[in-house]
């Protein structure tokens, strides 16, 4: 009988040139051109780079003046986190539809364990593709995705077809994949590391996986034992996720910007219909409410009340929107209408999250 093992399903989201992207979607006159985020032409250091500006060997970290002299037509913008930040949120709301367990390395990429998923979708290969379909669809934005086993892996896998595709590497094609892959290739292996290991004469990871685990350690020190187990497609750390949630909300952003009063209420209606079917699938409730307006002119503006009691229900909260929406007088025409609900009765339900089973399957599967 073969031997069972437990196998599971793990995708790395990265957002393709993010910051750059951000600035290209906000900015149509960006789109199609070489732009670097941060630094310029006399000072300072690129932080993220553009696809067209890395055809010309433009880089993260790089100088701005060398960034410049790699492509002369190069355009420079300065960051703005707080947009990436309101994109990244978007994102990370997609990614908790399918599961629990996403861990972020940072505001344009993500682990997710989908082992056990909302969706019950056996397929982490499809749940990666609606994933990033999502993406684009909420954002305008492409990702890449890697899917296998582990994180090692689908860290690496993300790479492989990047820009806007993805990589699934199969429990029966983990260990081909390891030994073809350069070394370089491996995560963690930097430019220091890489240049040493060619040196040693180990340039793939089969070269690598010859390799006594005591040669590693002495050559390598403790990162040694690391590189014997990866190779060998050996990496047990989880995917930890120690989110709790502090709100739910819904919002519409609208296509024609709306100044009736009489209109508002009605979407409203439905924001709210659609804030308490969020309510209802995470079992949860709120004391405070939030009407989130944004104008024509991109000001936003909050308005908030807490409640004596926790609700759920979209009549108690249309209530109160009701409420803040006539609390005072509108500036302007509004292009976004939003819902928010606070101070939830989830206490003791932010603990670290660990999937709630495990399954054992056999090393062939759906992948």
């Amino acid at each position: 009988m073969q031997e069972e093992i437990r196998i599971r399903k793990i995708i790395h989201i990265d957002m393709d040139a993010f910051y750059a992207s951000v600035e290209q979607l906000d900015n149509p006159e960006l789109q199609g051109k070489p732009v670097a985020v941060g630094g310029n032409e006399v000072r300072g250091v690129v932080s993220a780079a553009s696809y067209e500006a890395r055809k010309f060997g433009v880089r993260s970290a790089m100088s701005g003046a060398a960034a410049k002299r790699n492509c002369p037509e190069l355009i420079f913008v300065k960051p703005n986190f707080p947009r990436y930040k309101e994109v990244s949120s978007a994102i990370r709301k997609i990614f908790f539809e399918y599961t629990d367990l996403v861990e972020p390395l940072s505001l344009d990429e993500a682990y997710l364990d989908v082992t056990l998923n909302k969706k019950g979708n056996p397929s982490a290969t499809l749940i990666a593709q609606e994933i990033r379909q999502k993406i684009k669809l909420k954002t305008g934005l492409n990702a890449s995705a890697g899917i296998s086993i582990n994180k090692f892996i689908a860290k690496v896998a993300s790479d492989i077809n990047k820009p806007n595709g993805q990589k699934t590497v199969p429990p029966e094609e983990v260990l081909d994949f390891l030994e073809n892959l350069d070394v370089k290739k491996f995560f963690g292996v930097g430019k220091v590391t890489k240049e040493k290991m060619y040196r040693l004469g180990i340039f793939t990871g089969k070269d690598l996986k010859l390799k006594t685990e005591e040669y590693l350690i002495e050559h390598f020190g403790k990162s040694g034992s690391h590189y014997f187990l990866v190779v060998r497609g050996i990496h047990n750390s989880p995917v930890k996720s120690s989110r709790k949630q502090k709100s739910l909300a819904a919002e519409r952003t609208f296509n024609e910007n709306i100044a009736s009063e009489i209109y508002m209420l009605e979407r409203l209606d439905e924001i709210a219909h659609e804030l308490e079917k969020r309510l209802i699938s995470n079992k949860v409730a709120g004391k405070t409410i939030t009407l989130k307006i944004k104008y024509s002119d991109f000001s936003l503006q909050t308005r908030s009340k807490t409640l004596p009691l926790f609700i759920s229900s979209k009549e108690l909260i249309l209530e109160t929107v009701k409420e803040l929406l006539f609390q005072e007088k509108m500036k302007d025409s509004v292009r976004l209408l939003g819902i928010s609900l606070w101070n939830l009765n989830n206490e003791g339900k932010g603990k670290l999250i660990e999937p709630k089973a495990s399954i054992d399957v056999q090393f062939k599967l759906d992948f």
